[in-house]
């Protein structure tokens, strides 16, 4: 059987698999060509995420009519919600299970020394806009081709989501399951993988039962609103799911996502808007580990852990990660100046916290993304509802 005929879900768990046992006796040259491949795939990754923000926002927003305004607010209101919920869940679970786990010792030294391979030259391919800007630029040219009724403008967008669509189709999801296993071997060959692993498995074994969790809750409550199957539809996301587990990016699992979200029977106007805009504002797997780590560092060091701080430094973290890039290690450079300015976390401390969550970072953004499929769900029953009301 021929590897481009499997299925996009076993390539992933194969370059998982394989980026793991090659770690382990890849020569320092071979592992830094991957290395290579990877840092300017990135570039080029970080070129189009923009690009694609805005392909696909745009026309959805411009398709959805002028009710898209207030979905647009929907959406924000329900992502800030579940990611605010996951970061008291987070909270309340760490403060209950972990002092009886970690040591007072400098384990978290151990995964700060962490160094990767450096590759052997770079290409810079600055984006055209920032993710933000690209956001802000996506809204206001949707809401107004919808509002001003303007075919030309809206024909350009949709002929520019077709472009940007065929790019993803023959550039990105072809070359995914190998810019997955290159992340993959890096860590292995350098040993971060084992590192993480034996310092900090019995936490990691929480944050991931709480993920899931969090998951079959979403999906439970998305499937009651939405009348569908919760867990047949959670099983349909498994695709996105271990892609972001590969990329640790939102913004690069977007293809994937979004075709499984539309798989669910999401409407394409709905998934189009969507998806590509929760891959930014909806980061409760993130919001959930960087509650996690944040816990579990000020444990190590006897902090004092008080509930008021942290509920400041929760409903800040919900809003900062709307600012969060959707690539790699994103959430947790927006979420650095509430830790330094709620939990008073020094430049040393912050450092540390940076190296435990980007050894972890893939099971977060695993998380979000699958979560967005179940606001999809939501979001796509909130119109279906308001479109039937419109037409009686």
């Amino acid at each position: 059987m021929k590897l481009s005929k499997l299925g996009l879900l076993p390539r992933i768990i194969i370059a998982i698999i394989l980026g793991v046992g090659c770690g382990l006796f890849f020569p320092e040259w071979a592992v830094r060509c991957f290395v290579t491949f990877n840092s300017v795939f990135s570039h080029f990754l970080s070129f189009l995420i923009p690009l694609i923000i805005v392909g696909l926002v745009t026309p959805a927003i411009a398709d959805i009519g002028k009710g898209a305004g207030k979905l647009l607010l929907i959406t924000a209101l329900i992502a800030y919600g579940d990611t605010v919920f996951s970061g008291y869940l987070s909270y309340f679970v760490s403060t209950g299970i972990f002092p009886s786990l970690i040591d007072h010792g400098n384990a978290a030294q151990a995964v700060a020394s962490a160094e990767e391979l450096k590759p052997f030259f770079t290409i810079e391919i600055p984006p055209l806009l920032d993710v933000m800007s690209a956001l802000i630029s996506a809204f206001v040219m949707g809401l107004g081709i919808s509002f001003f009724d303007s075919p030309n403008l809206k024909k350009a967008f949709d002929e520019f989501r077709d472009i940007i669509a065929k790019t993803i189709e023959v550039a990105l999801i072809p070359v995914l399951p190998i810019y997955i296993f290159s992340i993959f071997l890096n860590m292995s060959f350098t040993g971060q993988a084992w590192r993480i692993i034996n310092v900090f498995i019995a936490i990691i074994g929480v944050i991931f039962v709480m993920h899931i969790f969090l998951l079959v809750l979403q999906y439970c409550i998305a499937g009651g609103i939405a009348r569908r199957n919760p867990f047949r539809s959670l099983y349909t996301m498994l695709p996105a799911y271990f892609t972001a587990l590969g990329t640790s990016s939102s913004a690069a699992t977007i293809p994937v996502t979004l075709r499984q979200v539309k798989k669910n029977g999401v409407s394409d106007g709905i998934a189009g808007f969507v998806v590509p805009l929760c891959a930014t504002i909806h980061l409760s797997g993130s919001a959930m580990k960087i509650t996690s780590c944040a816990v579990a560092l000020m444990l190590m060091q006897g902090a004092h852990i008080d509930i008021s701080h942290f509920t400041g430094f929760i409903l800040m973290l919900g809003v900062m990660m709307v600012a969060a890039p959707g690539v790699p290690g994103g959430a947790i450079m927006a979420a650095l100046g509430v830790l330094q300015s709620i939990l008073g976390f020094t430049a040393e401390q912050q450092a540390v916290m940076i190296a435990l969550y980007i050894t972890m970072d893939s099971f977060g953004t695993a998380c979000n993304v699958t979560g967005d499929g179940a606001i999809a769900m939501v979001v796509d029953r909130i119109y279906n509802r308001r479109t039937e009301r419109l037409t009686q």
